[in-house]
């Protein structure tokens, strides 16, 4: 799929303005997200330098492949939020807004100024969403501790269950507890602007709020019964390598042409189903597995039946045979499988632009698909304080000599 060209944005969220002072992933994805549906997303950036996240390799050409994608359809301003003026130019952008996402340290828009008393005040604008990402929250003893996601995934307990019982808990290879804040903290600021909106169709004054957004709780939010487990049964789940603790068959498997499947069984209609089409009926008698709770006890068994079931065949001869029976198998991709893969290009998960900097460039697509107003790829990330003169020009009716004296004065 070619993306759309830049324009006017289209997709659900059309016409909503956001303001996104926050750096690196979580704010940044939360933003993302809303971009991708035709929020107007207004990066700002501290002037010269830019997001840090613009030196995150790997590189093409010299440009961040992370920030193009990750910053994809938004609009780049620069401002020093720390000068006074600059101060004052942040408060009449946000009179203009409908979101404001930030992910400083808990306290700092406070010493600057900007804090929510200060964006909610009459004369500002009381209607403003305020997304805030920290490590672990604006209350409690650990919100002054510095907090990247790698210690976030750590203590949300989701870590201490990666990894094989015989070796170290395993961290992912994707800024993961920053990329789920970002999609709870855009499902989030979406459910507070239909508060806000529902109150105002009902005459009510429809205020904004603040969403307090730490970086371990919905990764932990998402490990969901395992702390009433331990309540209640008094279990700590530990590392079981590529099985799944409360249901079996899951795992992955070898296959004869040395690639690796993905297969799961976990309820007994299914599993019966596939034990029927790799002819291995006489399972179905076997004490061993007559129920799930007889399977997880004999999961080792089970497993390495299965393995030696599968690692006598080619992995898409696997596949034709047990799909049509109903199989729920799959194999292990890359990127390289993915790009060639006929479903994903079918649902325009890969889309294709004309970047300035990269050329004609393949990434994911927008996720997940509107029947009636889908959203559109409209440029990749921009440069730093591209967007100048057009946000401040539309938003503030600031004109070029007033931004060649701003930025003379170091505030743009």
């Amino acid at each position: 799929m070619t993306a759309t060209p830049d324009g006017n944005a289209a997709g659900p969220l059309a016409g909503l303005r956001v303001l996104d002072l926050s750096i690196i992933v979580a704010g940044g994805t939360a933003s993302s997200l809303l971009a991708d549906f035709g929020a107007e997303v207004v990066k700002v950036e501290r002037p010269g330098a830019g997001d840090p996240l613009r030196n995150w390799g790997p590189f093409y050409n010299g440009v961040s492949l992370w920030w193009k994608v990750h910053s994809r359809n938004k609009q780049s301003v620069t401002l020093n939020m720390a000068d006074p003026q600059g101060q004052r130019m942040l408060k009449r952008l946000a009179a203009q807004a409908d979101v404001l996402i930030e992910g400083f340290r808990p306290g700092t828009l406070e010493r600057w100024g900007l804090g929510p008393d200060d964006l909610h005040a009459a004369g500002v604008n009381p209607g403003l969403i305020i997304l805030r990402f920290s490590g672990f929250g604006q209350t409690g003893p650990y919100k002054d501790r510095p907090g990247f996601g790698t210690i976030a995934e750590c203590m949300s307990g989701y870590i201490g269950m990666t990894g094989f019982p015989d070796t170290p808990p395993n961290l992912p290879p994707v800024p993961l507890a920053d990329e789920i804040a970002g999609v709870f903290g855009a499902m989030a600021g979406m459910m507070a602007i239909y508060r806000r909106d529902a109150d105002r169709c009902h005459g009510l004054p429809g205020r904004g709020q603040v969403v307090d957004l730490s970086l371990f709780e919905p990764l932990f939010r998402l490990c969901i019964p395992h702390l009433t487990i331990y309540d209640r049964l008094g279990e700590i789940r530990e590392r079981v390598g590529n099985d799944f603790p409360d249901a079996a068959p899951r795992s992955l498997y070898r296959t004869a042409d040395d690639r690796w499947l993905g297969l799961s069984a976990t309820s007994q209609n299914t599993w019966e189903g596939l034990a029927r089409a790799m002819g291995l009926d006489n399972l179905l008698g076997d004490a061993r597995f007559t129920n799930n709770a007889a399977r997880l006890d004999n999961k080792d068994a089970l497993n390495e039946i299965l393995q030696g079931w599968l690692g006598r065949r080619a992995a898409d001869d696997i596949m034709d045979e047990l799909i049509p029976a109903g199989g729920v198998v799959g194999p292990v991709y890359n990127s390289a499988d993915i790009v060639n893969d006929p479903h994903y290009q079918e649902r325009n998960d890969i889309v294709e632009i004309d970047d300035p900097e990269l050329g004609h460039t393949r990434m994911l697509g927008l996720v997940p698909k509107f029947s009636d107003t889908p959203g559109e790829l409209r440029h990749m990330g921009p440069t730093v304080g591209q967007h100048n003169a057009a946000v401040y020009g539309d938003w503030l009716g600031l004109d070029y000599n007033e931004l060649a004296a701003l930025a003379g004065d170091g505030v743009i």
